[in-house]
């Protein structure tokens, strides 16, 4: 297996990180299973595991914990920090009085000394940048984190983040965490260009669209997805920017069984043949799906294989806005101008 730079760091990560945010309530309750899953993904050369404080409410941290017991030091580890975690309105956010209070909570979970890369999952508006570094930078110190990175940062405020770093004197965002897939590459525009001008490591989430990417939402297939309730705007397929997803999933389908691929594999080597992409983050639930991702990491797309591709979602694109991953505070309803 190749391993890549995690920006300048000198940290060496595999292709795939092993997302964690399906072990627990949320998803697979069974932590004896998610431990089996974890020690597969492992043994199979992988080593970088993601998790945040809010997936299951900790759950998730907990079985990450369990299953690093005696492997801890062969695992590049990482969480998140920003999401509620209780009905207390400071038990969230950027602030540096939770993420004192938080990065205690995770190492206590995660059964460990140290997290190796400690992530803001989302943009706060209300809270100075500089709040948030001078806390990261004071848990660095403190031998409780090695490196902090960003989630789902717009590009302006990742530029903001390394101004405020440099002035102040703080550490730095050496990574970031987009969303990016076929279906979704708006960040192509703006956030990978500044990710790699800044030298930094970029771990895509949703490599497979949430879901749309692995061949379970086609055209003429009754699905019976939780999804589609919950959040529509990014499954009802009646809803024009998802139809156009569908057309796309079936041209991408053809397109790797063209080429001997599946669609899943088709779609992670797409996220990783991008230049300022170090490890892109998959999320199984079962072993059957790890097992159906993990030889995408030998997987090199031809470059006729890629310009199919870009004519069929444009780069710089996103299907459906919704896929972003945030809105800015700023294009919320009631925030618009009327």
């Amino acid at each position: 297996m190749d391993y890549a730079a995690l920006g300048r760091t000198g940290v060496r990560v595999s292709p795939l990180t092993l997302g964690a945010m399906n072990f627990g309530s949320w998803a697979n309750s069974d932590h004896d299973d998610g431990v089996r899953i974890i020690h597969r993904a492992l043994d199979a050369g992988t080593n970088v595991i993601d998790t945040a404080d809010v997936y299951s409410a900790g759950e998730s941290e907990e079985v990450v914990g369990k299953a690093l017991s005696g492997r801890r030091d062969d695992v590049v580890l990482a969480t998140k920090a920003h999401g509620s975690m209780g009905e207390d309105p400071n038990m969230r956010g950027n602030s540096r009085r939770w993420l004192v209070r938080e990065v205690e909570n995770s190492l206590r979970r995660l059964d460990t000394d140290h997290i190796d890369l400690y992530q803001i999952h989302r943009p706060d508006p209300e809270c100075d940048l500089d709040e948030t570094l001078g806390a990261l930078t004071d848990l660095v110190r403190a031998g409780k984190i090695r490196y902090a990175g960003c989630s789902t940062f717009p590009a302006h405020r990742i530029v903001e983040s390394h101004w405020v770093a440099e002035r102040r004197g703080r550490e730095r965002f050496v990574t970031e965490q987009p969303p990016y897939s076929i279906l979704a590459r708006g960040i192509e525009a703006d956030v990978l260009p500044v990710a790699r001008e800044y030298g930094m490591g970029v771990l895509p989430w949703s490599p497979l669209a949430g879901g749309w990417l692995s061949g379970k939402y086609r055209k003429g297939a009754e699905v019976d997805s939780p999804r589609m309730n919950r959040i529509p705007e990014r499954y009802d397929p009646a809803k024009p920017q998802n139809a156009a997803k569908l057309e796309a999933v079936e041209e991408l389908v053809r397109l790797a069984e063209d080429n001997g691929l599946t669609l899943i594999e088709l779609a992670l080597a797409f996220v990783l043949e991008h230049p300022a992409v170090s490890s892109a983050i998959i999320g199984p639930r079962t072993m059957e799906q790890l097992e159906s991702q993990l030889s995408a990491a030998e997987v090199r797309l031809p470059a006729e294989v890629l310009d199919r591709i870009d004519e069929i979602v444009p780069p710089g694109t996103n299907l459906n806005r919704a896929d972003a991953g945030w809105t800015p505070p700023e294009l919320r309803a009631s925030a618009r101008r009327r």
